[in-house]
């Protein structure tokens, strides 16, 4: 994205203001995620019921995904995304306010339905970024959400000293500030069709498409993106239990551990992604933070000190933002550019049942098997699905239908 000026500037403007709606929309949602287990409990509700109230909002995200996606896709994205917006902010409302755990759960699956418009913007990122700059712009977008997810949570203990409801409130404020900031900045990005329209498929039609032909190039990718999001949040499932037991942390000193994290994200995605995508391509880039996140996890049980650990636990973060940036982007190049908002919500459906399994799949593992077992087996399974990685091998400059074709060896 070169020079201030011109089509270029336009662009970057877009990409600017959809980078701070991403991080705003953070925002509020880290404001209300650490406080509600503390909300639920205080209306009785059990530590299962908190952990159901977590999962629905997984849920609601992902079986409104591929719904946004051909939204956007059919009438624009930035309705869709002013839509989902106005839908988070009715939702915080409803959490300030909730007496009961009824009204919690209802609060958690509109604000899941709202948030499955995150495909939208990566749509939109798609749409309005040149493909060689897409990952890098996919890395700032994710990096917004970083430092979303630092701030949140300081800024909703601060309000919540001024009532039950202030969270709640503030976090619904900044997202009707978000609905006018997009409503006046943002532009509608996705291109008038051209030639005759495309018979159009059933909603699950792309989804049953990945399981039965996961060889397709787009398959492929939303594979490795699934496989590598179970596996990241299989370790953050479990993490703080995994140092509250190896090394003593509780919750006075665990919140240091996840600033370290949010502080090496933000600074990976938003600085060194780039260059490093610039220099070695998408498809390398992916490979590598692959391998890189294998390691990671396979070495996280192995310290002994928490310095040690230290040195170890930035794997993890550089690894996801090698991985996930790069392979979002490689989507985007191998989808139809019509059904674009429809493939990215198919990869946040999977995305979402990969961020629903994988707390009940880490959790068993620590508590029956071992500590250290969750990181084996979240790096067990990232490292099988890496090697449909290396069978990844699009031309970095070639439109997304060409590059499909050299893939499946079409001359």
């Amino acid at each position: 994205m070169t020079g201030p000026n011109g089509g270029s500037g336009a662009k970057f403007r877009r990409l600017a203001v959809l980078i701070a709606v991403n991080f705003v929309d953070m925002i509020g949602f880290m404001i209300v995620l650490p406080l509600l287990p503390f909300y639920a409990l205080e209306l009785r509700a059990s530590p299962e019921t908190v952990g159901q109230l977590i999962a629905s909002f997984s849920i609601a995200q992902l079986l409104a995904a591929p719904l946004w996606g051909r939204v956007s896709d059919r009438y624009g994205r930035r309705p869709a995304v002013l839509i989902g917006l106005s839908a988070s902010a009715a939702a915080y409302v409803v959490f300030g306010f909730a007496d009961s755990v009824w009204l919690l759960f209802a609060s958690r699956i509109v604000q899941g339905a709202g948030g499955g418009t995150t495909a939208v913007a990566q749509a939109y990122v798609a749409d309005t970024v040149e493909p060689r700059d897409r990952a890098r712009a996919l890395g700032w977008l994710s990096a917004a959400t970083s430092a979303g997810v630092m701030v949140g949570p300081v800024l909703g203990s601060f309000a919540a000293h001024f009532g039950q409801a202030a969270p709640g409130l503030v976090a619904a404020t900044l997202c009707l500030i978000n609905v006018g900031f997009a409503w006046r900045w943002l532009p509608e990005s996705r291109k008038q069709e051209e030639g005759a329209p495309r018979p159009r498929r059933p909603l699950w039609y792309p989804a049953v498409s990945v399981l039965r032909d996961p060889g397709d190039p787009v398959s492929r990718l939303i594979w490795i993106y699934a496989v590598g999001m179970l596996a990241f949040s299989s370790m953050t499932s479990v993490l703080s239990l995994y140092l509250g037991a190896e090394f003593g942390l509780d919750e006075t000193t665990i919140g240091y551990v996840f600033l370290y994290v949010g502080v090496l994200s933000f600074v990976m995605r938003s600085v060194l992604l780039g260059p490093i995508v610039d220099r070695i391509g998408e498809s390398s880039a992916m490979r590598i933070g692959t391998v890189i996140l294998v390691l990671g996890l396979l070495l996280y049980p192995l310290p002994r000190s928490i310095w040690t650990l230290a040195i170890v636990i930035p794997l993890v973060p550089i690894g996801t933002a090698l991985l996930f940036p790069a392979t979002t982007s490689l989507m985007s190049r191998f989808s139809d550019p019509r059904e674009l908002g429809t493939t990215m919500g198919v990869a946040q459906t999977f995305a979402g049942l990969s961020r629903v399994a994988a707390p009940l799949i880490a959790t068993i593992a620590f508590q029956r098997l071992g500590h250290g077992w969750p990181f084996y087996l979240a790096g067990a399974c990232v490292a099988l699905v890496g090697i449909m990685a290396f069978q990844v091998r699009p031309s970095p400059n070639v439109p997304a239908a060409a590059a499909a074709g050299k893939e499946a060896g079409v001359p």
